[in-house]
């Protein structure tokens, strides 16, 4: 791993940027859902609703939600009967997931405070993996990809949600321009944080493109690796099986 990282547009120490992104999640845990909003124009429970469609989680199967702070994504699997170990590496985020599983009703849920790079977890535990808009935010993403491999069953499903750049003509061009000039300043007046704001923009244009992350899943050992874009990029859910 290089001695320097991008945190957004800076580059840092793969330390720093491991504290950063920490108090970004920190700053923002109470206002994710709102944050989310802002950067989908509140799609993302489209995207989310697609997502777990294509996760297709089964009752009993024990499946891993990484970066899964506030329980969106585990939420929609427990439902369907899956048993969901919410792990992230954020201890705000995930005291709101566990304050909003109680207030819900929602059981079937185990929650672990984890390092995506360093699971604790041992090999061949899980028969699914998911991580939603929580990759890029990842120190060493290749090391996090082969933990992701070596935690799953054989059989085990990989699957990865996460902004990208859209290829439609303009319409990729314009979303930048939006985000970069009027998500920090909205973040500044609801939350009073606009530098966590612009991390979370600059974060998305320093992601790799659709085929060069999907190149990066099938590195880390998985086999038919695959990418289905959504909005001509802006969103993919990439996928993986350890066989």
């Amino acid at each position: 791993m290089s001695d320097t990282v991008n945190f957004g547009d800076q580059l840092v120490s793969p330390e720093e940027k491991t504290r950063r992104v920490g108090a970004v999640f920190s700053s923002v845990a109470r206002r994710y859902d709102l944050m989310n909003d802002l950067m989908s124009a509140g799609t993302h429970r489209l995207w989310k609703d697609r997502f777990v469609g294509r996760v297709k989680p089964q009752r009993g199967e024990h499946i891993l939600d990484m970066a899964g702070g506030t329980g969106d994504i585990a939420f929609r699997m427990a439902k369907r009967g899956a048993l969901v170990t919410v792990s992230d590496i954020n201890a705000d985020m995930l005291g709101v997931g566990m304050e909003r599983a109680e207030q819900r009703g929602i059981e079937g849920l185990s929650w672990s405070q984890q390092n995506a790079e360093t699971l604790t977890f041992p090999d061949r535990q899980f028969d699914a993996y998911t991580i939603a808009f929580g990759i890029r935010n990842v120190t060493d993403i290749p090391k996090a990809l082969r933990e992701a491999h070596r935690v799953l069953k054989f059989g085990g499903r990989l699957f990865v949600l996460e902004f990208s750049t859209s290829e439609w003509p303009g319409f990729g061009d314009a979303y930048e321009l939006w985000a970069d000039k009027m998500i920090p300043r909205i973040g500044k007046v609801v939350a009073d944080d606009e530098e966590s704001y612009r991390y979370l923009v600059e974060s998305i244009r320093r992601f790799p493109k659709p085929q060069q992350f999907r190149a990066m899943i099938a590195d880390a050992g998985f086999q038919r690796a695959s990418v289905e874009t959504l909005m001509g990029g802006l969103v993919c859910i990439w996928s993986g099986w350890k066989v």
